[in-house]
């Protein structure tokens, strides 16, 4: 399921990429050297674009982190649910040609808290969004495995970081098809892990026992 939510994100963060003509909607790292690039070329237009979706990151994370405080279980679905209409609201604004520059906050806000969805001990378990911290990761239970450690260790990471990238080339061609409609397919995907989550055993918000 991490897989396909990555894959998910990857999707989302090349539509929303070639739409606003290189910001980022889930690579907050990116925006913010896109601000500091943007204010010392003098483009206060760039700046505040790339602070606004990180201030919507922000945000999707901090409400994703009191839904799932608020509610007394099945916490990740709710999540879940969450990332879904902030998706489908923001396929609406640019559907209905109303406030439209408001599709992209709510595209970075859903990418936000999806990142709330795998979580342990109130810690992010798994980083659905960004990959930086996933390769080093790999890097390191590659070098474990050079040096006589769990040989299979890195491909976990990996696989994370292929979904990722696959689901960018794919999201990036149904843009140029679709435009911001290809959002739908993203909220597609989403509802098909929404059964699949219901019908995981996996215990949610509890670190397991080493």
């Amino acid at each position: 399921m991490a897989g396909v939510l990555s894959s998910a994100a990857g999707f989302v963060d090349a539509v929303g990429f070639i739409h606003l003509g290189g910001y980022f909607v889930s690579f907050m790292s990116g925006n913010s050297t896109r601000a500091g690039a943007a204010l010392a070329e003098g483009n206060p237009r760039g700046f505040v674009l790339a602070m606004g979706l990180v201030a919507a990151f922000t945000v999707g994370v901090i409400s994703a982190s009191i839904l799932r405080r608020l509610v007394p279980s099945r916490k990740r679905m709710w999540v879940l649910l969450y990332v879904t209409a902030a998706l489908g609201f923001a396929v609406v604004l640019f559907d209905l040609d109303a406030a439209v520059w408001l599709a992209p906050p709510a595209m970075a806000l859903a990418m936000g808290a999806e990142n709330v969805i795998f979580e342990r001990d109130g810690e992010v378990s798994i980083g659905l969004t960004y990959m930086t911290g996933t390769l080093v990761k790999m890097g390191q239970q590659m070098a474990a495995a050079l040096t006589g450690g769990n040989r299979l260790g890195w491909v976990r990471y990996l696989f994370l970081w292929l979904s990722l990238t696959l689901g960018s080339i794919v999201g990036g061609f149904a843009y140029f098809a679709l435009n911001l409609n290809a959002l739908w397919i993203s909220v597609a995907i989403f509802l098909v892990v929404l059964p699949v989550n219901a019908r995981s055993r996996a215990p949610e918000g509890v670190r397991p026992k080493s």
